[in-house]
C-alpha cells in the first residue's frame, strides 16, 4: 500500500526530536538475548533486533486447533479479471464469491462487481469527445478496443479464524520510517497475553538494529529482503501481517509473494495503492549537515502533528526515546530509497488475502480518501476509521486498535455465490 511522501516525512521527523544516538548491535554469537529480544543476522554484518513472543500451549489447545482445521469452513472462490487499457483505464471485474462481513459488526460493505478507475499514464491517448458536446463514454471506448494487458485470478482460499490457542498462527508487526518495534508496545503485550506468537522487527538503522553507513542499505529492495528473511525465519502455516505507514509496503510485498502463507493483512494509515517514488522536492534531500541544524521548534511542530491531541499521554509518547530512534543519515537514505514502481494499482488488485484498513480520522499526512481508494482496489478489504486517532493511531487509541485487530483475526467470511454480471454493468470510481 503505497505511503505518500508526506507520510514518510512525518515518520522520519518523529525520531529526530530525541537526538539520541542509534544503539548499534555488534557481532552476534547467539540469536537470543537476556533482555527478551533476539538479534538476527539477515546478512553478514546486518543485524536486526526482533521481539519474539512464544506462548506456552497445552495439549487440549492443540487438539482444538486440529479439530477446527478439519471443519472445512471459510472457503472462498476468488475470481477476478483485471484489464489495463492504453490511455490509463483500469477495469476490475469481480467474478467469484461475494465475501460478506455480517458477523463482524465493526466492518461492513461489499466490493462492487465491476470497478473502473482512471490510472494516469504518460503519453496515454484521451477518449475523443462525443458529437453534440456530450461527455465521452469510457465504457463504449473501452469496448471498441482490446486491453494492452489482462490479468485473470482464479483460485480458492480458506479464510479461517485465528485464535491465540492456534500454534500455526504468527503475527508480524512492521513499523514505518523513523519508528521502531516499540511503537507496537501495546499491541505486542495485548496479543502476547492472549496466547498469540508475535514477531516484531526493527528495520535496519532503526531502534537497536545495525545502521550501515551506505545509502543503498536503505532502499525499498534492501529492506524488503530483510523482511523476507524475518518472515521465512519465523513464519507458521497461517501468518498475519500488520504494518504501519511505510511498513504497509513490506506487508503488501510479502502477501503478494507468499499468497498461500499470508492469511490476513492489516494496513494502518498506509495510503493509496500507488507505486513508491521518492519526491525530488523533499526537504530530506538537503545535505546531512543541514538536517542536523533544523530548528527544534520546527521539528517539534511536525512531530506533534502526528498525534490528534497533545494531552499528557501524547506528550509522554513524544518524549519516549525507544519508540523513535534514527540518525539523520538513515532518515535521508530511507526517504531517497522509497522507489518501488512494481507496486502499482494492478499489483494491489492481484492480492487475494483479506485486508483490514485502519485509518485515524485526524491523520494530517494520509488523507482518508487514499485508504478508501485502497479498499476499492483490493479484492477482500474492509475500512475502519477511528474518530479519535490520527497518524499514530495504534499508540493514541491502543484499546480500540487492539479490539479491532482481534475481531479481524477471529473473523471468518460468510460467502454467497455471485452471478456473473453483464458486460455493460459497471460501477465507476475516480481516483
Amino acid at each position: 500500500m503505497r505511503t505518500s511522501m508526506l507520510t514518510s516525512i512525518t515518520e522520519g521527523i518523529l525520531c529526530c526530536l530525541t537526538g539520541q544516538p542509534l544503539n548499534v548491535v555488534g557481532t552476534i554469537e547467539s540469536v537470543e538475548s537476556a533482555d527478551g529480544y533476539e538479534y538476527v543476522e539477515v546478512k553478514p554484518g546486518r543485524v536486526l533486533r526482533v521481539r519474539h513472543i512464544v506462548p506456552n500451549r497445552t495439549e487440549e489447545q492443540a487438539a482444538e486447533e486440529e479439530e477446527e482445521q478439519d471443519s472445512g469452513r471459510g472457503v472462498v472462490h476468488c475470481r477476478r479479471r483485471i484489464s489495463v487499457y492504453r490511455g490509463g483505464q483500469l477495469v476490475i471485474e469481480n467474478l467469484g464469491d461475494v465475501v460478506r462481513s455480517d458477523i463482524l459488526p465493526c466492518l461492513g460493505g461489499e466490493p462492487p462487481a465491476t470497478l473502473e478507475v482512471e490510472v494516469p499514464e504518460c503519453g496515454g491517448a484521451a477518449v475523443p469527445p462525443q458529437p453534440g458536446g456530450a461527455p465521452p463514454d469510457p465504457g463504449s471506448a473501452r469496448r471498441r478496443r482490446k486491453p494492452k494487458r489482462t490479468v485473470l485470478i482464479d483460485c480458492k482460499k480458506r479464510i479461517t479464524s485465528c485464535k491465540g490457542t492456534h500454534s500455526d498462527v504468527a503475527l508480524f508487526f512492521i513499523h514505518g520510517v523513523g519508528g521502531s518495534l516499540d511503537i507496537w508496545r501495546e499491541q505486542l503485550d495485548f496479543f502476547g497475553r492472549l496466547g498469540y506468537e508475535v514477531v516484531a522487527p526493527d528495520l535496519a538503522g532503526h531502534g537497536s538494529s545495525t545502521a550501515p553507513r551506505v545509502g543503498a542499505a536503505y532502499t525499498f529492495y534492501a529492506l524488503r529482503e530483510d523482511m523476507r528473511s524475518i518472515f521465512k525465519r519465523y513464519r507458521k502455516r497461517r501468518n498475519v501481517l500488520i504494518g504501519h505507514s511505510y511498513g504497509v509496503s513490506f506487508c503488501t510485498f510479502l502477501a503478494h509473494e507468499y499468497p498461500d502463507q499470508v492469511h490476513k493483512v492489516v494496513m494502518i494509515n498506509g495510503g493509496g495503492p500507488t507505486a513508491l517514488e521518492p519526491s525530488l522536492c523533499s526537504i530530506f534531500n538537503l545535505p546531512t549537515c543541514v538536517l542536523h541544524c533544523l530548528s527544534p521548534c520546527l521539528v517539534w511542530s511536525f512531530l506533534k502533528a502526528a498525534f490528534a491531541r497533545q494531552g499528557a499521554k501524547e506528550k509522554q509518547l513524544l518524549k519516549e526515546g525507544n519508540a523513535f530512534k534514527i540518525t539523520s543519515f538513515v532518515l535521508r537514505a530511507m526517504m531517497s530509497g522509497q522507489y518501488w514502481p512494481e507496486g502499482d494499482e494492478v499489483y494491489h488488485a492481484e492480492l487475494t488475502v483479506p485486508v483490514l484498513l485502519v485509518h485515524g480520522l485526524h491523520d494530517k499526512f494520509v488523507p482518508v480518501d487514499e485508504d478508501q481508494r485502497m479498499a476499492e482496489i483490493l479484492l477482500i478489504a474492509f475500512l475502519k476509521v477511528i474518530d479519535e486517532g490520527s497518524h499514530m493511531v495504534m499508540m493514541e487509541c491502543p484499546e480500540t486498535v487492539n479490539t479491532l485487530l482481534h475481531e479481524f483475526l477471529l473473523w471468518e467470511p460468510e460467502v454467497s455465490p455471485s452471478e456473473k454480471l453483464p458486460a455493460d454493468t459497471m460501477a465507476e470510481s475516480n481516483k
